[in-house]
């Protein structure tokens, strides 16, 4: 099987976007005035930590992070796909009343963000929920959007993109698989 590979974002693309990003969730929300961010476990978490940063950065100020699994929230886990671990739910915080920024790496049929949105409400009613996601490949299968998006890749079904993080979590590259 011939497998093509093609970096999309390198390091530096990546901070260049996730910078883009935090300017955009400060001018939408006019600042940090009940917002706090939640990564999808494992990747979305990652990249909400680097979000944070950048955000700490342009504002010299802490917002709140957490982190949710989405395991017993999935519909694809009827027989489909083997066992998968569940993972550990972080979200110090009330979600009640609070500007949600969801944040995950990439946004493929929607149906990671339906499951952590379900998730979510176990933790609190939020005012809003905004969606960032570092790669938009399209391919939706339910009616959901990004509000804020690091790079926009039209794929073909049979391509994958994959965010790779270093040993200490940092987001290292973007890359296009090709398959076939």
């Amino acid at each position: 099987m011939n497998e093509e590979k093609t970096i999309l974002l390198d390091h530096s693309g990546i901070q260049r976007a996730l910078t883009r990003i935090a300017h955009e969730i400060l001018e939408r929300n006019k600042g940090l005035e009940n917002v706090v961010i939640v990564g999808i476990r494992s990747g979305g978490a990652w990249l909400a930590e680097a979000l944070a940063g950048a955000i700490r950065v342009i504002e010299q100020q802490l917002v709140p992070v957490g982190s949710v699994d989405i395991t017993l929230y999935r519909d694809d886990v009827s027989g489909q796909l083997p066992h998968q671990p569940v993972g550990k739910t972080d979200i110090p915080f009330s979600l009640e009343g609070k500007r949600v920024v969801l944040v995950d790496d990439v946004l493929f049929t929607g149906r990671t963000i339906r499951a952590a949105m379900d998730a979510m409400m176990d933790y609190g009613r939020p005012a809003c929920i905004q969606l960032a996601v570092l790669v938009d490949r399209g391919h939706r299968e339910l009616p959901i959007r990004a509000d804020f998006v690091g790079r926009n890749v039209p794929t073909s079904l049979k391509e994958q993109v994959s965010v790779r993080f270093d040993e200490s979590n940092q987001p290292r590259e973007v890359v296009l698989e090709k398959r076939g």
